[in-house]
């Protein structure tokens, strides 16, 4: 199964292939029409899963971003500790207004050059990886906890329920409110 799913995906790229996310899609449609099929196709994504990280670590590429060797940088690009720091204060600070400013201060460069290198090592820009990073809070705050989407929104750092529901639905084009009450119970 794995040959073919790496067939779909583009050569040099470690991103879903879109059979898995078929999958997801099947799975969500049919969870109260057909649990065994669900049950069927959550096994094949989990197989599928587990074989695209294996074959990720065989071929030492880097979990995120641009498809690189192990140990080798992205030219022009951040070093690894450079990464990590940018990557703890943004988790740190996720609540509050994060700066460019600041986070180039953590990686020790200048604003420009680190706008730069963080998305030569990532393959995404400061401001999309924090994005990225308050939606992933929000889903998680949605899931384990019984806030009010606006509570959730102030907790992640964005101005207000409707921020929340644009960067939701341009992210994963569904409203917030209606993947909460599809994934909750899930």
């Amino acid at each position: 199964m794995l040959s073919n799913t790496m067939e779909r995906t583009q050569p040099g790229t470690t991103a879903l292939p879109p059979y898995l996310l078929d999958l997801v899609g099947q799975a969500r449609r049919s969870v109260e029409i057909d649990p065994d099929f669900t049950r069927r196709c959550l096994e094949e994504i989990s197989s599928l899963l587990t074989s695209v990280t294996s074959a990720v670590v065989e071929r030492g590429l880097a979990p995120s971003g641009p498809a690189t060797p192990a140990g080798t940088l992205a030219k022009g690009g951040l070093a690894s500790w450079q990464i990590q720091r940018v990557r703890a204060y943004v988790e740190e600070q996720l609540d509050n207004t994060v700066l460019i400013e600041d986070l180039a201060g953590v990686a020790k460069l200048s604003p420009g050059h680190f706008c730069r290198a963080f998305k030569a090592s990532t393959g995404e820009t400061p401001h999309g990886y924090i994005v990225r990073q308050r939606l992933r809070r929000a889903q998680t705050l949605m899931l384990n906890t019984n806030d009010t989407l606006s509570q959730i929104a102030c907790a992640c750092g964005l101005t207000d329920q409707a921020h929340l529901t644009r960067l939701f639905r341009r992210m994963l084009n569904e409203t917030p409110l209606s993947w909460r009450r599809n994934w909750r119970f899930a």
